[in-house]
């Protein structure tokens, strides 16, 4: 509870704006990967935070009621709509890739399996990237993302060698 309190988490005064709500999740959840908190003590800590009063629940439960609660269901379809049909387009790997980890909490059911998830990641990078990855077939989201990364500066060095080489006709 301490190290908890010691990151200064946000409480949350049950806003109807689904952003803040989303926001609030997020900032809680950052709190507990960093002080590594253990999954039967989240919802205790959540609830603490929470000026309503506390729900004796598991966290995913927690999770999935505060969703519902505040984030309405049409904004959380429109998300999972939009992570569906996700495409890299002019975002850099990186940028696509935290816009896909954003949008995934709104698509559980592919995301759990994380190779489903690596094969989403890959068939919505461009074209050109996918077509070199998509054979690799990919076991999880961060050895697609290292092998995007490791294709897309191998591919700038090919570019660049083949620019020097022009310059010198």
């Amino acid at each position: 509870m301490e190290r908890f309190k010691w990151m200064l988490p946000p409480s949350f005064k049950g806003e109807s704006d689904p952003l803040l709500a989303e926001s609030w999740m997020s900032e809680i959840e950052k709190i507990f990967w960093a002080v590594r908190c253990a999954d039967e003590d989240k919802v205790t800590l959540a609830t603490y935070m929470l000026q309503d009063g506390a729900i004796d629940v598991a966290w995913d439960e927690f999770v999935r009621l505060f969703r519902a609660k505040f984030i309405p269901e049409h904004i959380q379809d429109r998300m999972e709509q939009e992570f569906l049909s996700l495409t890299q387009g002019s975002m850099t790997i990186l940028e696509y890739e935290a816009r896909f980890a954003e949008l995934s909490k709104y698509a559980p059911h592919i995301v759990a399996d994380e190779h489903r998830k690596a094969k989403k990641f890959v068939m919505g990078l461009k074209p050109s990237l996918r077509t070199r990855l998509v054979e690799f077939d990919h076991c999880t989201l961060d050895e697609a993302l290292s092998a995007a990364c490791r294709d897309h500066v191998k591919s700038d060095e090919e570019d660049n060698t083949h620019v020097d080489e022009d310059d010198k006709e």
